[in-house]
């Protein structure tokens, strides 16, 4: 039996109400971010409640499996460096510029 395979054993349904949880933070997430004024954050949050939508096309039997995983992870790939792009962006503004000292 290969590591993990007591994950078969879950309902279809039970993984639909995981990713409709991680969709519901990411849209929250998305909707305080742009109402902050961080819209970098707010699409970042937003591209992963898209991804968390792609998964859940899978566990509905819209699409196939390979098809809703890549999609979902170049969706998550484009989040995380929209979320590193934002955290970089706020400690090169707070910093001071050389010429300033």
């Amino acid at each position: 039996m290969p590591f993990g395979d007591f994950v078969n054993a879950i309902p279809p349904v039970g993984f639909l109400a995981i990713h409709i949880l991680l969709f519901a933070a990411g849209a929250y997430f998305a909707w305080r971010s742009f109402g902050a004024g961080a819209s970098t954050l707010g699409w970042a949050f937003s591209l992963f409640a898209l991804a968390e939508i792609s998964y859940m096309t899978y566990h509905l039997n819209w699409t196939t499996f390979l098809f809703a995983h890549t999609i979902s992870e170049v969706l998550d790939l484009a989040a995380f460096v929209l979320v590193f792009v934002a955290a970089t962006q706020s400690v090169l503004l707070r910093r001071p510029s050389p010429t300033q000292a």
